[in-house]
């Protein structure tokens, strides 16, 4: 096989895996996962296959929003451990084979930061510009990103006697980063964690991030986020920004530049994340490969991060109506199911009705999608959601170990959140009973992520879309100018043949099952072949030469 050099562009062909610290392993008895436990499973997570690990935020915080909320972009959580447990931990991932990249919340500040502080105790504030501040509410206001938690973005605050802007919730105001001050804070923030060894950032929520204040589209000027990314990578030239751009695929461009110079390096793939669940929900693929056809064409140094769940909403707001209510018929039949009107606050085997053959076609799709895949937390086991918990934090419940949780050896009162109950309790679904077991999610999941490293195209060549005669079937590839990957899918429960067509390939070529090692010879351009109900197969190309390993 031959190897390709992404020593350079790292990001190219990662895998991706976001950890909530405080809800991952707790090394110290109190209740609350911290660094030093999530060190602790660092060859866990290295066994999986992860090469990249992404931490939700870890700063100091009232702890209002997850850890959104931050009242302090140079500090730690004090319940989470350190600066120096977080360089032990980086240290410690290096060794592994793993890299560390952090979240960057740009849009907002916790109101106890001390810069909120300072604005709204006088109006002659160095500080009070950091802030967007109006003396009446604009007559068309933008509008929150929480509706039914939030009546809108602006707060009236006594103590200045002015409007302050929060895009989000009330006790996150909205920093100006109009403000060339702000713009200086914030490249220094970036600076302070490179040079704590993180390999890069996870930029939240960025739409709103470079939308103007009293603005509902995005502006076209991104220059402020272009020259944070410019500042990141003098700093450290392998440094890499993945953006949370919730977009149309159209406006997605902008984002990337037109020679990958843009402000991010990868953007999450929302669209084709929504159009997934929609094609689940009709057993058609028609909707996912409509979204993918409609990927804009990118750089060689940028990527598409792809994902199933994140520690979010299940957002389906680039949707219709109609869509979007076809998808919540099938996975969130129940109103306690949704949230904010457009999503779902579920994980993916609860949607599913726990049918495993589903769920592994879904993370056969994450691993050959061309781009880069993200594993959320527990993912990896098949854990479910706790709807006894309020909004989106039913999907972020604590790490299940063992059948007892093994999260922590404190009291349940104790953890951040409780662990679900029924068939998605830990004595059910946890890390003990699969990590031996060849037929667990576990070990699926473990195989994607090598048979994945294995296939550099997936992450480094152009999208192919196929034809098969089964209307059923996704079929797609991924292709560089020297090798080729396959994939096909049925979305229906039913078992399916059907012909692939591949185009032109020499005589002798096959295609080889990347999981079974069964082959298939490519005759006149195609190949004939069937599915088991909700069946996938990966394959690579083999032409006449290569032998089975190129």
């Amino acid at each position: 096989m031959k190897i390709v050099d992404t020593s350079d562009l790292w990001w190219k062909n990662a895998v991706l895996y976001c950890v909530d610290v405080d809800k991952f392993l707790d090394d110290d008895g109190d209740g609350v996962g911290d660094l030093p436990g999530l060190a602790r499973r660092l060859p866990y997570l290295a066994d999986l296959g992860v090469t990249c690990l992404w931490l939700m935020p870890f700063y100091s915080t009232p702890d209002r929003d997850n850890g959104y909320d931050v009242s302090d972009y140079y500090g730690i959580d004090p319940r989470l451990g350190s600066h120096g447990d977080l360089v032990e931990l980086i240290r410690t991932a290096e060794d592994r084979g793993i890299r560390v990249i952090v979240d960057l919340v740009l849009n907002h500040t916790s109101d106890q930061h001390p810069w909120f502080a300072s604005a709204r105790r006088s109006r002659t504030s160095p500080y009070r510009d950091y802030y967007v501040w109006r003396d009446e509410i604009p007559d068309d206001p933008r509008e929150t990103q929480f509706p039914g938690e939030e009546d809108g973005v602006w707060e009236w605050d006594e103590a200045s006697g002015q409007y302050y802007l929060h895009s989000f919730y009330s006790h996150q105001p909205d920093l100006n980063v109009e403000n060339p001050d702000v713009q200086r804070e914030l490249a220094k923030v970036m600076g302070f964690w490179l040079q704590l060894g993180v390999s890069g950032f996870r930029v939240d929520a960025v739409p709103s991030f470079v939308s103007s204040p009293e603005r509902r589209e995005p502006q076209r000027d991104h220059d402020v986020l272009r020259a944070l990314r410019r500042f990141a990578q003098r700093r450290s030239s392998d440094a890499m920004l993945v953006g949370e751009v919730n977009v149309p695929h159209a406006e997605q461009a902008a984002f990337f530049g037109e020679d990958g110079d843009g402000e991010l390096h990868m953007q999450f793939d929302f669209a084709s994340n929504q159009a997934l669940y929609l094609a689940l929900a009709r057993e058609d693929p028609q909707p996912l490969r409509a979204s993918l056809e409609s990927r804009p064409a990118i750089a060689a140094v940028s990527q598409w991060a792809n994902f199933v769940r994140n520690h979010d909403e299940l957002t389906l707001d680039q949707l219709s109506d109609d869509e979007r209510d076809e998808v919540f018929a099938a996975f969130a039949p129940d109103e306690s199911m949704r949230v904010f009107g457009r999503g779902i606050r579920r994980r993916l085997p609860p949607m599913l009705g726990g049918d495993p053959r589903r769920v592994r076609l879904v993370y056969s799709l994450l691993f050959s999608l061309p781009g880069t895949p993200v594993l959320l937390y527990g993912e990896e086991i098949g854990m479910g959601e706790n709807l006894d918990i309020d909004e989106r934090d039913a999907v972020r419940v604590p790490m299940q170990w063992s059948p007892d949780g093994g999260f922590s050896t404190a009291p349940a009162s104790d953890h951040p959140l409780p662990a679900p109950d029924g068939p998605y309790a830990p004595e059910h679904v946890n890390v003990e009973s699969q990590l031996m077991a060849a037929d667990s999610l576990f070990s699926f999941v473990r195989e994607l992520a090598r048979t994945y490293r294995l296939s550099p195209e997936i992450g480094w060549g152009e999208l192919e879309l196929l034809p098969a005669t089964a209307p059923t079937v996704l079929a797609h590839g991924a292709r560089t100018s020297d090798s080729r990957f396959i994939a096909v899918h049925n979305f229906a429960g039913e078992p399916v043949s059907f012909d692939l067509e591949l185009g032109d390939e020499p005589v002798g070529t096959e295609l080889l099952c990347l999981a079974s090692g069964e082959s298939w010879a490519v005759e006149d351009g195609a190949v004939a072949m069937s599915l088991d109900g909700y069946g996938a197969r990966r394959m690579r190309v083999c032409r006449p030469g290569d032998g089975r390993l190129r």
